[in-house]
C-alpha cells in the first residue's frame, strides 16, 4: 500500500476518532432499517451471485480495482474477487444490469453509497487492516457461506479483535476503520454483500467533511473509467 494512501487515510482517520466514539458493532436496526429489504431477498441476491461466479475469472480481483489494496488482496496468492455495482455513489450500470434484484433494492436505498459482492476463495485470508474513514458503515450480508462439521460458518469476521461467523441470510453492521480481518477456512467459496451506507447522527462539521470526502471518492471512481 503506498505511503501517500497510509498517511492520508490515517490522517483522515484520525479526524473522525476525536469526534465520534460509536462501537464497532452497531445495531442496525436503528442505524440502517433498510437493511430489512437486503435480509429479506437473500435467497434472490444470492442466485444473482451465484450466476456470476459461475464465470468468476472475470470478476476482477480486488487489488486489480484499486493498487493500493495489494497488501491485503495479493498477499497470499488466493483470491479475492469484487464485483462493483456501485462505489461512492457512482452507480456502474454494466454491472447493475447484470444483477437486476440487488440493483432495484441498492436504488431504492440513497443512504447505500456502495455496494459490492464479495467472493472470497477457499482459505483465503485477508489480512487485518481498517477502512479510511467512520462516515460510512459497513453491512454484510451472507449469501453463499460455507459451513464446517460442526455446522457453523467457516468464514471467520474478526473485528477489533472479536470473532464473527455470519451464515446465509444474517447480517452484521460494523465500522470498518476498526481493525478487521477475514479467513475462508474451507474448501469453498464464500459470497457476501458488501454495503457501505452514509452515517447518520454525525457532528456538523463531520457531516460536511463525509459529503466532501465521499463526493471526491466518486469522482475518482468516475475518472477511472469504473462508472
Amino acid at each position: 500500500m503506498s505511503t501517500l494512501y497510509d498517511l492520508s487515510t490515517g490522517l483522515i482517520r484520525r479526524i473522525y476518532d476525536s469526534r465520534i466514539s460509536d462501537p464497532p458493532i452497531l445495531d442496525s436496526s436503528a442505524r440502517f432499517p433498510e437493511a430489512r429489504r437486503f435480509v429479506d431477498a437473500w435467497p434472490l441476491l444470492r442466485d444473482e451471485a451465484l450466476r456470476l461466479a459461475e464465470n468468476i475469472v472475470q470478476i476482477p480481483r480486488f487489488h486489480e480495482l484499486m493498487a493500493e489494496q495489494a497488501d491485503i488482496s495479493a498477499k497470499d496468492g488466493r483470491d479475492w474477487r469484487m464485483f462493483v455495482l456501485k462505489a461512492y455513489g457512482a452507480s456502474i450500470s454494466r454491472n447493475m444490469a447484470l444483477c437486476p434484484e440487488l440493483a432495484a433494492r441498492v436504488e431504492e436505498v440513497p443512504d447505500v453509497l456502495s455496494a459490492t459482492l464479495s467472493f472470497l476463495a477457499p482459505h483465503k485470508h485477508i489480512p487485518q487492516h481498517r477502512g479510511p474513514f467512520r462516515g460510512v458503515l459497513r453491512f454484510y450480508l451472507g449469501l453463499s457461506v460455507p459451513t464446517g462439521a460442526d455446522g457453523r460458518p467457516s468464514t471467520v469476521l474478526k473485528i477489533d479483535g472479536a470473532e464473527h461467523r455470519i451464515a446465509d441470510g444474517e447480517c452484521l453492521l460494523w465500522d470498518d476503520t476498526f481493525p478487521h480481518e477475514v479467513w475462508n477456512r474451507s474448501e469453498a467459496m464464500r459470497i457476501a454483500l458488501l454495503l457501505d451506507v452514509r452515517r447518520r447522527g454525525m457532528p456538523p462539521d463531520m457531516e460536511l467533511l463525509s459529503r466532501l470526502l465521499i463526493g471526491a471518492a466518486g469522482t475518482a471512481v468516475r475518472l477511472r473509467r469504473l462508472a
